[in-house]
């Protein structure tokens, strides 16, 4: 199994998510592949935001090493499933697929806890720290969900 998270600039909420659920996973012996990446090239090759990575490590999570990257339309190849933050990934998602079965590999990330809700997951990038708190919070729940449904398909 391939998930791949995108937001933005792959910066703050898909790298928190990609690391969530890399922790879910690998406490639970869970063999998956997870990734990240954003829609937007201004942060590609960039760390992720201070304030993730100390909300991450707040956690025991440790995001430091990962590297801002760009979505490619041969991302909707190599992932199953592919997890956006909100609506403008999603419509950026939309028109770049090239299939129904493309469009079938992109959700939202908090559909796994609310199933066709399209509640979107916060952009703490101009709040403070508490914004990224809530963040890891929605990510947490979401990620849960999501690492339940990878078990169940391996």
């Amino acid at each position: 199994m391939k998930i791949l998270f995108v937001c933005t600039g792959n910066i703050c909420r898909s790298p928190l998510a990609e690391g969530i659920l890399k922790n879910k996973l690998k406490n639970n012996n869970i063999p998956a592949e997870v990734d990240s990446a954003g829609l937007e090239n201004f942060h590609v090759g960039d760390p992720p935001d201070k304030r993730a990575c100390i909300t991450a490590m707040k956690h025991g999570i440790d995001i430091s090493g990962h590297r801002g990257r760009l979505f490619v339309t041969d991302d909707f190849d190599h992932f199953d499933k592919i997890y956006i933050m909100d609506s403008y990934h999603y419509l950026a998602l939309t028109g770049m697929s090239r299939s129904d079965n493309d469009l079938k590999k992109t959700d939202y990330t908090m559909n796994a806890i609310e199933p066709g809700k399209n509640i979107p997951v916060q952009d703490p990038w101009y709040d403070g720290m508490n914004a990224f708190e809530t963040v890891y919070e929605q990510l947490d729940q979401a990620c849960e969900k999501i690492a339940d449904w990878i078990r169940k398909q391996i």
